[in-house]
């Protein structure tokens, strides 16, 4: 059987409709996907939010509820109804895709009633270990009954003394006799409070009830693995445990990556190291060059693209990204990657043998919507994407051969084998341009699959072509 490279999308962005219709409309795509090459999906957080049908799913207010109890003002979630989630999952196994479902366990939202805890005081936010004001006694919304659902799935009812923090009034209050955790970023200090109610992991019942959700969530829909939301922000021994016993209670090896948001390549690493491989991550400092390449132009090094990122370091536990749902335009960490780059951006993720390449359902289809008075309108790369697709299918095997040895015109070469055939890839942030590169076969044709250059290439005696692409473009030259 021909060697498959995976690829997974995330099939969601910001913004994506909240009329309940997105678990029936990527069900009906899963035959397409399969074709187009697409082995998993990254499926949105489907449990119910503090803003109901408008909660993209990190608001988290009900891990348990998919989509089946009136609560937050609704029934269906933003995507749908749980029994919808199920059959999406199901359609995707029907083609043998893999589905990742989204882990969010940092915090909850939402909360039911308010608790009056004594003992509470204020953290500065730029110092989380520095408090800024005296102990007091405070009324705060911590206090989570689900009245909606009652005690169906779980029997659990949350209480101030399960989190260790929560905001109110743009102040984050840390609760009685309660300290942050250790083994987390240490931007402010101390990371470990994002937002909402920020979950306690030293709290036993806590940690037993994430535990349990998981494996209820296993038996329930079956998903293939998980991206986990805001790991930075939890202590990362949590995850070893965590993911052993999903792992078990599966019978597989459940594929996991966690979203640690950081430039900071050392960072990564170091979490790498303490959840001892467990888990891929997303790579980051990747995304960042290209949002610096793409908003440079000609000024930026290409020949320093994968410098001091994942996919060049520990490509194995590398998922490769251009752009997701946080970093889209009006959002909060949004670093856009320029139409005009994504192209030769997708090439590098796709059309390489390092790293596990996430695909954004906001590139591949486009996007337009409506926020804070601007009207964004994200331009469709399907056509190209479908071509990387391909040759990423066909083309990506055998000896490959790098050329990132020049500040505006960069490339690499595969050789391919017995089944697969042999490509150039050329990519150039400046004008025109040409590059000598060896693929290994001898006087063999070879055709621009982007249309970019509609004259073949023919390699020489040795197994060398000067290979062409058009200025800003990518040209993929597979052998004809």
């Amino acid at each position: 059987m021909a060697q498959l490279r995976g690829t997974m999308m995330q099939t969601f962005h910001w913004y994506s409709p909240n009329d309940g219709s997105f678990w029936n409309e990527w069900a009906g795509r899963m035959p397409e996907l399969q074709k187009k090459g697409f082995t998993a999906l990254w499926l949105p957080p489907a449990y119910k939010g503090m803003s109901g049908t408008w909660d993209v799913g990190y608001g988290v207010y009900d891990l348990f509820d998919c989509g089946e109890f009136d609560q937050k003002g609704t029934v269906r979630t933003k995507y749908g109804l749980k029994a919808e989630y199920r059959k999406c999952i199901d359609a995707a196994h029907a083609e043998g895709i893999q589905v990742y479902a989204d882990v969010v366990v940092n915090h909850k939202m939402g909360a039911d009633d308010k608790q009056w805890i004594d003992n509470v005081i204020i953290v500065d936010p730029y110092n989380r270990n520095q408090a800024i004001s005296n102990y007091h006694h405070k009324e705060l919304w911590a206090h989570f009954s689900f009245p909606g659902r009652g005690d169906a799935h779980s029997s659990m009812t949350w209480d101030w003394w399960h989190f260790d923090a929560t905001k109110e009034d743009g102040n984050i209050y840390k609760l009685k006799d309660k300290h942050f955790e250790t083994h987390v970023d240490s931007e402010n200090v101390n990371y470990d409070f994002l937002m909402g109610c920020d979950l306690d992991f030293s709290h036993e019942q806590v940690r037993g009830e994430v535990h349990y959700w998981g494996k209820w969530s296993l038996d329930t829909f079956g998903m293939d693995g998980f991206r986990i939301d805001a790991v930075k922000h939890i202590r990362s021994f949590f995850f070893r445990e965590w993911l052993d016993d999903m792992r078990n209670h599966a019978q597989k090896n459940l594929f996991a990556v966690g979203e640690y948001w950081s430039s900071d390549l050392g960072r990564l690493r170091h979490y790498i190291d303490d959840t001892e491989g467990r888990m891929h991550l997303f790579d980051v400092p990747l995304h960042y060059n290209f949002h610096h390449a793409s908003k440079s132009g000609s000024g930026y090094d290409m020949g320093a693209l994968l410098n001091n990122t994942l996919m060049k370091e520990n490509p194995m536990l590398a998922v490769t990204l251009v752009e997701n749902h946080d970093t889209q335009p009006l959002q909060s960490l949004e670093t856009v990657v320029e139409p005009w780059f994504k192209p030769l951006a997708y090439a590098i993720i796709l059309l390489r043998d390092e790293g596990y390449p996430c695909v954004f359902a906001a590139d591949y289809d486009g996007a337009s919507y409506e926020d804070m008075g601007y009207q964004i309108d994200l331009a469709s790369h399907q056509w190209m994407i479908d071509l990387f697709m391909e040759a990423r299918q066909s083309c990506t095997f055998g000896q490959r051969r790098d050329y990132f040895d020049h500040n505006h015109t960069i490339g690499w070469t595969f050789s391919g084998d017995s089944d697969h055939k042999s490509m150039a890839v050329i990519m150039t942030n400046a004008g025109d341009d040409t590059k000598w590169m060896e693929t290994g076969r001898a006087n063999t044709t070879y055709r621009d699959q982007t249309r970019h250059i509609e004259e073949p290439i023919q390699s020489n005696e040795h197994g060398w072509a000067p290979f062409r692409t058009l200025g800003g473009k990518v040209s993929v030259w597979v052998e004809a």
